[in-house]
This record gives structure tokens, sequence and C-alpha cells, in this order.
């Protein structure tokens, strides 16, 4: 009799890990917020939202491969820093070790050369590669799930007339139990749907266009959603904003301060086609390379239907975030000079020759400070990114890339001059340390 209580403990407890389980893992799926009816592909009686944009319609098999592949953008992913494009290698550092990037040109050996229609599809839709060998979620599978196997096929078919590169990946270094891959078996079970594309009966069919550019082919919530106790999508916080690769991917909800409810559909599609919008910032790190790579190639008519469909998405405040300061700073000293001499000093050797002391750029829109995200953003963490690794966007021909100064300031220089510019142009000064921006070159 004595025992019951305890019993009753242990089943409560065990009751409330089951429960808290299942609140984790039956989370909503990626339109789930939507509401209304969906309905499989073949019973949609709408414009298919899948496949090319209309003015590719009659292209080549390949061509339009070319352009899916674009969209869904394979080759930041599948690039090493100097490498051959598709050859893969990539690293990618984790909190629990580093997996590098697989070979997707069509090498029989170290490539997808011997990948038949099947193969391919296993891999797109199921995470599991040749040999049947369970792929880590950096692969973003859990999204492309959703990509209808005529497109999957289609970027197959671009991919096979690539030239074969002989390119062995190198061995991942994860740490246990992460570096067994069998393990990824039960998380796919868990978190990844393996199921395609649904539109939305009740939505337009630009909304399902965008939804399905979004979700399936360029996959920004696994950028821009934070993830789980178990490291899958939390959709729960659907475009939120997080950290990734070192840089912050901020919310792109309909939130007016913290998101982007106060953009102009205008300023959505600059930012999305070019990397760019007045008054609200230039895209650099992952952001620029998604930009460079797949978005800037997509047809104007694909982008406006991205826009609408992140209008849709509701609302998330993050807290730290506070509504960007638009007004430029005053010319005359301010605060900011004061409290941070030394940021100062650094500020005008390096940077006020192209950002100006408003914040608005003297020289170039691209260069303008005042009203971008990072500015206003108090963890000061993409600021100290862009200025220790500088800018390599493939920028019009009258702009002028952000160079690195990486090698030639300290990390507690780059933190002074980080604060000063937030401090001075933002609505709230950070209070970055050289020991962050040390484990910031550490991630690089």
């Amino acid at each position: 009799m004595k025992k019951h209580p305890v019993l009753w403990t242990l089943a409560a407890i065990v009751a409330l890990g089951i429960i808290i389980s299942a609140y984790i893992v039956l989370g909503p799926q990626p339109t789930g917020f939507a509401g209304g009816k969906s309905v499989s592909l073949a019973a949609y009686q709408a414009r298919d939202p899948t496949g090319v944009p209309a003015e590719l319609k009659s292209a080549s098999l390949e061509q339009r491969g070319e352009y899916l592949t674009r969209a869904a953008d394979c080759v930041v992913c599948h690039t090493a820093k100097d490498g051959t494009a598709f050859a893969g290698g990539l690293a990618f550092v984790l909190p629990f070790g580093t997996i590098y990037s697989t070979n997707i040109t069509p090498d029989a050996e170290t490539g997808i050369g011997s990948y038949s229609d099947a193969d391919f599809l296993n891999a797109v839709h199921k995470g599991i590669g040749r040999g049947n060998t369970k792929l880590y979620p950096a692969m973003p599978y859990t999204s492309y799930t959703y990509m209808s196997d005529a497109d999957a096929l289609a970027i197959k078919a671009y991919l096979f007339t690539l030239k074969p590169v002989h390119a062995p990946a190198p061995k991942n270094t994860l740490a246990f139990p992460f570096n067994q891959r069998g393990l990824m078996s039960i998380w796919s079970v868990l978190f990844n749907s393996n199921g395609r594309f649904e539109p939305h009966v009740d939505r337009s069919a630009e909304w399902n266009r965008g939804a399905y550019l979004a979700e399936a082919m360029a996959h920004c919530g696994e950028c821009h959603t934070p993830r789980n106790l178990f490291f899958a999508l939390n959709n729960r916080q659907k475009f939120a904003g997080t950290v990734q690769a070192g840089w912050r991917a901020y919310n792109i909800t309909a939130d007016r301060a913290s998101g982007v409810g106060a953009w102009s559909d205008a300023d959505l599609a600059n930012y999305l086609s070019s990397g760019h919008a007045d008054g609200r910032g230039t895209a650099s790190g992952p952001m620029g390379e998604a930009v460079d790579e797949s978005l800037s190639h997509l047809q104007p008519s694909d982008i406006a239907a991205m826009v609408a469909y992140l209008r849709s998405v509701p609302g998330i405040a993050t807290s730290d975030l506070p509504e960007p300061r638009s007004t430029p700073a005053a010319t005359a000293q301010v605060a900011a000079t004061d409290a941070n001499p030394h940021g100062k000093e650094v500020y005008e050797g390096a940077c006020a020759g192209c950002h100006g002391w408003t914040g608005v750029s003297p020289v170039l829109p691209f260069a303008t400070l005042t009203g971008t995200r990072s500015v206003n953003d108090p963890t000061a963490n993409n600021v100290a990114q862009i200025i220790i690794g500088g800018g390599h966007r493939h920028l019009p021909v009258d702009a002028n890339n952000m160079p690195a100064f990486g090698a030639a300031y300290s990390d507690d220089e780059i933190a002074a001059v980080a604060n000063y510019v937030t401090a001075r142009y933002g609505v709230k000064a950070s209070e970055l340390t050289a020991a962050h921006v040390a484990k910031l070159r550490a991630e690089d």
C-alpha cells in the first residue's frame, strides 16, 4: 500500500513524458496554419502549382530541371568553398560534430551517376541514399518530400547533364550517438511526412504556387523556423527566426515589429529577387547566397507568388527584436560616440567612407544601414559576421561588395565597432564581446 503513491508518481511522470513527446512529434505541417481543405495534386482543379512557370512550359526537360534546381537551391549546399559546383564537400559545423555535403554530379562512383529514378526519389523524399544509407537532415528532405515526382526527376535530368566530377565526400566527424545513421530511420518516421504537396482548395492558385515554392523547393523553414528538442522544425513557431550556420535568420512572419509585416509587397519582391530593399537592408551570408544562386533566377511571377504566401503566415513576435529605427542618425556627435570611442575610431577608419555618419550611404543604397534588421538586432550577430567575412554577393556592377575586415581587426575591435554601429543607427546598443566574435570566427 505504501508503494502506491510512488507508483502513481512514476505513472504521472511517464504520462507527462508521453504527452510532451506527442506534442512535439504531432506538430502541424508547414502549411497547417492555413486551415481549410487540402487535396492531392491529382484532385486539384485549379492551375497546377508544381513544375515551372508558364514562361518555361515549352522548355526541354533538362531546361525545366535547371530552373527547378535553382529554385531548390541545390548548388549552395553541394559546393565546397572554392570547389567545383555540385561536387559536394561543404562542411556543416554542428554542436555535435561536422558533416559534409555529398557529390551530386553524375560521377558513377562518388556522385549520383548510378542512381536510378527510384534511387533519386528515395534520396529527395525519404532521405535514403545509395546502398540504403540514411541521410542526415542537413539534406532538407523533410521539405523536399513535398516536391512532386516529376519535378524531382526533372532536377535529376539536369544534374545528369553536368560534367561528372570524381569527388569523394570527406568523412563526417560526429559524436556518439549522432554518428549512428541507423537512428535516422526512427527520426524520419517521426518527422518526415513522406507526402507530396497538397494544394489548399480555398486558397488562390498564386498562394498555392507560392506555398509550393517556399516549402517544397526553397525550403525557407529550414533556416527561418526554430527546431524542437529533436532538431526537427517546430512549425508552431513557423518562420519566427533562429540562428543557422553562425548567422541569425530573421523572423519573416507577418509581425510588424520583428517580422516583415510592415514591408510592402515591393519591398519583399525586391529583397527576394535582388537581395536588397531600400530602407530594409541588403542580404548577406546564407541569405545572400540563396538570393544569388536561387531566388534571383526565378521568374517575377514566382517571386510574386512567394510574396503572396509569405503575407499569409501568421505573425509571431520575436521579443528581442525591436521595430527597426527608420530615421537617420544626427550628423553631430551622439551618445554612441561618447560611450564607445574605440568603436568610433574603427568605424571612422574603415566604415564611414561607404556607410556615412547618418546611416544613409553617400555612395550607394546597398551600403545604407538605416532601417536594416541586423543593425537593429541587439545581439549584433550578423553585423559582426559581415565585418569578419565581408560580402561576396553577385551585386550589380555599380555596387561594391563589402570587404572582409576579419584579418585586419582583432576580436575586440570588431566587437567595439559592431556595438558602435548598433548604438548609433539602431534602436538599442548591443553588448557584443570579443569572446563571441572569436566564436563566430570558429563557426565560419
